[in-house]
C-alpha cells in the first residue's frame, strides 16, 4: 500500500499493542481520528498477559467490547482457582478457591453493595485478546491503521508533533504531523527513548524461562481439576484456555547466567521436570525474559505521553501489567478528546501523570509485595525438600507436605485477592476533582472500599434487573441527580461552557445509600470529579475543574 508524505491526524499513536488499541478506540468513541503505527506486521504471537481484571473490562464495556472479548476468553462457567502441587502428577498441597465469571456476576447482584465491578474479570491470553481489538480498529472509520510501519523519530513544536515512520524490513519512510503523540510502544520504547525519559526501579528482577505449547495431555497438566494456574517449586503453568493450550513459566536459580547456561536449557526437560513425567507437547514459543519493577520518571514531555509499558513495568505477579495500561489509555484517550473537541482547558492533560503515575508507583508496590511471597513459598519448598523428597510415601513425606501446605496458606495470595487495588483505587490530590476537606475513606489494597469521595471509582449498583448505574452514564461528564433536585443551574452553565453533560435521575434506595450524597459528578472515566448535597454557589467553578479550566 502507498501511503502519502505529510500525513496528519490528531493523534499519532506508536505501538499496535492492546494500550495502544484501546487509545485509539477511545479517541474514536469521543469521535477524534487517530493514526496507529504498530512495527509487527500481526498481533503478538506471544502470551504476555492471561487476565483482564474487573476493572478493565468494565472500560472494554464502554467500548461495546465486553461480549466481543468473551468469545474467545476462557469459558465464563470456569473457575478462577490457583493450585500449589509437589509436581504436576505429585501431591495436591493447596487450592486457592476463586469463583467463574458467573459465580463472580452472580455474587455482584446478590449484593449489590458497591464492591463489585460492573463486568466480571476474564482469564484470556493476549495472544487471543489482541485480534479481537484489532477487528474493532480496523472497522472503525475514525482509525487509521498502519501495521508493519515503526516509529522512527519526532520533533515538536508549539503546535504538533512530525514523526518519521519507517515500512518494516526497508528503508521506505514517511512522515506524519499530529496535534499529539502517544507512545504506546512497549518497555524498549522508541518515543521514550527519543525524549530522554529515564526508568527508575529494578530493571532484571532474575531470569525466568518461558514454554508456551500445545498439549492434549489434561490428565497429567489438570490432573487436581480445573484451575487457572497451577504452580509447584520448579514453576507455573497457566491454563490459557482450559483446553488444549499452556503456558510454563520456571524461574532461574540466582547463578542463572544468560550469557553461559541459557544454551543448556531444554522447553521439554523444563517441562519434565515441571510435570514428575514426560508430556506429549508440542512447543509454539519458547524464550528467556527479564522481570521488571520500573517506573518512569515522567509520563509527559510537551506534546507527547506515555502509556502501558512504556511508561511502567511490573513483574507479573498479580497481572497488573496491561491492566494498569488499559487505565492509562482509557484515562489519556477521553482527555485528548476532551482537549481536541474543545471543552477542556490546559490543566486536564497536565492531570494525566498526575493521576496515572501514583497509581502505577501503587500496582508495582503491590506486584513486588507478590513477589516477595513467592520467595518465601520457594524457600518454604527448599526447607521442606532439604529433609527429604516431598513425594516420599509414608507419615514422614505426608508431614512434609502438610507443614508446607500450612505454611503456604498462611502466606496466603494477595496477588489475586487485592480489589482495591484492582478497582477500588482513588485519584488523590488531582488538579481536576474538587477536593473536600473530610478525609476519604483509607485505601485498601486487598478490599474495594465503595465510596463516591472525589477521585474514587464511581460504585457499580444494579437498579434494576439488568439495569445498572453504570450503564446510565454519558459519554461526557454525567450528574447523577438521587431524588428531587433541581440541578437547572448545572445544565445552563454546561451549555454556556459547551462540556457535554449528561443528567442521570435517580430515585432513592436502600441500594443507592453506597452513593453517599444526592449530587455526584461523574467523569467518562467513572471518576468521581465532585459531589454535593446541593448545587454549588458556583457551578461554573465545579464544571471548569472538572474540564481542567480552573
Amino acid at each position: 500500500m502507498s501511503i502519502g508524505k505529510h500525513d496528519t491526524a490528531p493523534v499519532l499513536i506508536a505501538g499496535g499493542g492492546p494500550v495502544g488499541m484501546t487509545l485509539a478506540l477511545e479517541l474514536a468513541h469521543h469521535g477524534v481520528r487517530s493514526i496507529l503505527v504498530e512495527r509487527n506486521a500481526s498481533t503478538t504471537r506471544h502470551p504476555k498477559m492471561d487476565l483482564t481484571n474487573g476493572r478493565s473490562m468494565e472500560l472494554y464495556r464502554r467500548l461495546g467490547l465486553a461480549a466481543k472479548l468473551r468469545e474467545v476468553g476462557v469459558p465464563r462457567g470456569n473457575p478462577f482457582d490457583i493450585v500449589w502441587a509437589t509436581s504436576g502428577t505429585g501431591h495436591l498441597l493447596h487450592r486457592f478457591a476463586y469463583p467463574s465469571a458467573v459465580e463472580w456476576e452472580r455474587r455482584a447482584a446478590q449484593r449489590n453493595d458497591g464492591s463489585f465491578t460492573r463486568e466480571a474479570p476474564m482469564r484470556v491470553s493476549q495472544i487471543v485478546l489482541e485480534p479481537v481489538l484489532k477487528a474493532a480498529i480496523d472497522a472503525h472509520p475514525l482509525v487509521d491503521v498502519r501495521f508493519g510501519w515503526a516509529f522512527e523519530s519526532l520533533e515538536q513544536d508549539a503546535d504538533g508533533v512530525t514523526a518519521v515512520l519507517r515500512r518494516s524490513g526497508s528503508d521506505e519512510r514517511t512522515t506524519v504531523r499530529s496535534s499529539w503523540l502517544a507512545g504506546c510502544d512497549g518497555g524498549g520504547s522508541a518515543v521514550r527513548t527519543q525524549l530522554g525519559i529515564a526508568l527508575n526501579g529494578q530493571h532484571a528482577v532474575g531470569y525466568v524461562y518461558m514454554v508456551h505449547f500445545r498439549s492434549k495431555a489434561r490428565d497429567l497438566l489438570a490432573r487436581f481439576g480445573i484451575a487457572w494456574h497451577l504452580q509447584t517449586g520448579a514453576g507455573t503453568l497457566v491454563a490459557q484456555d482450559d483446553g488444549d493450550t499452556w503456558t510454563l513459566h520456571v524461574p532461574m536459580p540466582p547463578t542463572f547466567n544468560p550469557d553461559t547456561d541459557k544454551a543448556g536449557l531444554s522447553p521439554g526437560e523444563l517441562l519434565r521436570t515441571f510435570a514428575g513425567t514426560d508430556v506429549p507437547h508440542e512447543v509454539l514459543v519458547a524464550n528467556l525474559w527479564t522481570p521488571h519493577l520500573v517506573l518512569a520518571e515522567r509520563y509527559r514531555l510537551g506534546r507527547v505521553f506515555l502509556a502501558g509499558d512504556s511508561a511502567h513495568q511490573f513483574i507479573p505477579t498479580g497481572g497488573y501489567g496491561m491492566n494498569t495500561g488499559v487505565g492509562d489509555a482509557v484515562d489519556l484517550g477521553w482527555k485528548l478528546a476532551a482537549s481536541i473537541n474543545g471543552w477542556a482547558g490546559p490543566a486536564l492533560l497536565d492531570s494525566y501523570e498526575q493521576e496515572r503515575r501514583p497509581i502505577a508507583q501503587q500496582n508495582m508496590d503491590a506486584a513486588g509485595r507478590n513477589f516477595a511471597v513467592r520467595v518465601q513459598i520457594a524457600e518454604a519448598f527448599f526447607a521442606a525438600m532439604a529433609d527429604g523428597p516431598l513425594e516420599e510415601p509414608g507419615e514422614s513425606g505426608e508431614q512434609r507436605r502438610d507443614r508446607l501446605a500450612k505454611r503456604i496458606a498462611e502466606l496466603g495470595n494477595a496477588e489475586n485477592e487485592s480489589w482495591g487495588i484492582e478497582h477500588g483505587y482513588r485519584y488523590a490530590d488531582s488538579p481536576v476533582i474538587a477536593s473536600e476537606s473530610a478525609p476519604a475513606p483509607a485505601f485498601d489494597p486487598l478490599r474495594c472500599v465503595p465510596s463516591t469521595a472525589p477521585g474514587s471509582r464511581l460504585p457499580h449498583v444494579f437498579l434494576g434487573e439488568d439495569r445498572a448505574l453504570y450503564d446510565e452514564l454519558g459519554d461526557g461528564l454525567s450528574l447523577l441527580v438521587l431524588g428531587d433536585h433541581d440541578v437547572g443551574r448545572f445544565v445552563g452553565a454546561a451549555e454556556k461552557m459547551r462540556i457535554p453533560l449528561s443528567v442521570v435521575h435517580l430515585k432513592p434506595g436502600p441500594h443507592l445509600d453506597v452513593l453517599e450524597q444526592p449530587l455526584i459528578l461523574v467523569r467518562p472515566d467513572h471518576h468521581v470529579a465532585w459531589r454535593g448535597a446541593a448545587a454549588p454557589d458556583s457551578v461554573e467553578r465545579v464544571l471548569g475543574v472538572a474540564a481542567g479550566r480552573h
